[in-house]
């Protein structure tokens, strides 16, 4: 199983439900997507991000596959105009 996990920081606040919606729209859209789970920081710290993105693939050739699937890549175009960082972690447990 592989995990990949995000954690978004947006410039502003008001974009975060509309990304949490968008990314909880590919639940039955990508084949390859065992799990899907975001969720946004309740604490906001200094240090905390925004929101954060657990999704689970079979294999890294799923995770793969997932990163190029055009519903996946709309919601990253929508992301990549909004978000101030993000920082990734990916593993295989």
């Amino acid at each position: 199983m592989i995990t990949h996990i995000v954690f978004f920081k947006f410039r502003d606040a008001r974009d975060i439900e509309r990304v949490k919606e968008a990314l909880l729209g590919l639940q039955g859209k990508v084949p390859q997507l065992r799990h899907l789970e975001v969720g946004v920081d309740i604490i906001r710290s200094e240090r905390s991000y925004d929101l954060a993105l657990v999704t689970k693939f079979d294999s890294l050739e799923d995770l793969d596959a997932y990163q190029v699937h055009p519903d996946h890549q709309e919601v990253a175009k929508l992301i990549g105009t909004v978000k101030e960082s993000a920082v990734a972690v990916d593993y295989q447990s």
